[in-house]
């Protein structure tokens, strides 16, 4: 299946680029073009995107209220947004994960990456920047707020509809690890963890992994250490 891309950003000549990057994929094609978030929200509903390529910056409509968009409409439930950053470490990455988006990237990385990100985020997997370290997602989602008054108290409720098993498969997913090492660390196997996973979204309505990462933590599921 053809993969159905999106580039929303403002700026005419990084949009080129990546249009050939994606389409000299045989697996991918890019469907449209936007030069603002509105733009994006807009073409992705009408051009049947499966991944949006996200800037944040941009005028009028910026990238963040573009996902907030995308993410809040049902008919748009299979487009997976993968917000692109000049800066990896910043407070746009948290914000970015709770508008709905299922990664980050950061423009400097590599073409491969990028190709890569795509078929992840299509996939349903939360993307983490290939050159951020593992957990990367978890600890800004942390330093947004790790006293009580600041967990949400109806996601907190939402966890009692899951199993202890699925309670500790999030953790493990808040941690930012994957299936494989997830079953070796429960000792069950990779298709038992996806399963508890599947379960865990359709229970908690989590678009994707990187949505159980944000509930994980904003829940109280998970506390961030103390360095």
């Amino acid at each position: 299946m053809t993969i159905r891309v999106l580039l929303a950003d403002d700026q005419a000549l990084l949009r080129s680029a990546f249009k050939v990057l994606v389409d000299s994929e045989p697996d991918m094609e890019v469907v449209g073009e936007a030069s603002d978030g509105a733009e994006a929200a807009r073409l992705a509903a009408e051009r049947r995107a499966d991944v949006v390529l996200m800037d944040i910056r941009m005028p009028g409509t910026d990238g963040l209220a573009a996902t907030r968009m995308i993410s809040a409409d049902p008919s748009l439930a299979h487009v997976r947004v993968v917000i692109l950053t000049t800066f990896e470490v910043d407070d746009y990455v948290v914000q970015s994960l709770r508008a709905g988006a299922s990664g980050f990237l950061g423009k400097g990385s590599e073409p491969d990456e990028l190709l890569n990100a795509i078929r992840v985020a299509a996939g349903g997997e939360a993307l983490l920047s290939p050159t951020a370290t593992k957990g990367l997602i978890a600890r800004f989602l942390a330093q947004q707020g790790t006293d009580d008054e600041d967990r949400d108290p109806a996601r907190a409720q939402r966890l009692e509809s899951l199993t202890v098993r699925e309670r500790e498969v999030l953790v493990q997913v808040a941690g930012g690890h994957s299936n494989d090492e997830i079953a070796e660390r429960l000792e069950v196997s990779p298709l038992t963890v996806k399963t508890h996973v599947n379960r865990a979204m359709a229970k908690l309505g989590a678009r994707d992994r990187a949505q159980l990462v944000v509930i994980a933590y904003e829940s109280g599921l998970v506390r961030p250490r103390v360095e």
